[in-house]
């Protein structure tokens, strides 16, 4: 799995946890392994200049993700699934940061990161969350995926709750 961690933000990040559960989710969404996947961490200026350009909404937000060959997960166990470009995730810590801190079960920058580095995935391999049973599909493997990715990496405590709209 070819993945690139690009942190453009200006703000420490945990690059290496971000690309870890990446890596994670993708093995867990059994994607193949010569895909190629590029995450970015920005600022709010470039997020909300990225938000407004691609989907005319005012500010910035959380997380962005751009598909390039709409890889799916395969639909049977044996099937091989595809190789290609999955697409880029981008991220903004400042609003992950905030979110950590006003979420029900407050967390760290680093902790909404890892969740929205995941919910990015799910985006890139067609899950979206507009529909109350796309929601429920989707939140509920993100929470699958980060727990799982938590409990190999010996990490106690409760999961992020989805904070992501």
């Amino acid at each position: 799995m070819s993945i690139d961690v690009n942190n453009e933000s200006g703000t420490e990040v945990d690059e290496q946890a971000i690309l870890d559960i990446a890596r994670y989710a993708l093995a867990r969404m059994r994607i193949h392994p010569l895909s190629e996947l590029s995450v970015i961490v920005v600022d709010t200026a470039a997020m909300e200049q990225l938000h407004i350009q691609w989907m005319d909404l005012p500010g910035p937000t959380d997380v962005m993700s751009f598909p390039m060959d709409e890889l799916r997960p395969p639909a049977k166990d044996d099937a091989e699934p595809p190789q290609g470009l999955l697409g880029d995730i981008v991220l903004c810590p400042e609003v992950a940061k905030k979110q950590g801190e006003d979420a029900e079960t407050q967390h760290s920058m680093d902790e909404e990161l890892q969740l929205l580095t995941v919910h990015g995935v799910l985006h890139l391999l067609g899950y979206d969350h507009e529909e109350p049973d796309e929601k429920a599909e989707m939140f509920g493997l993100q929470a699958a995926i980060v727990d799982g990715w938590r409990g190999e990496h010996g990490l106690t405590g409760p999961s992020p709750a989805p904070t992501v709209s």
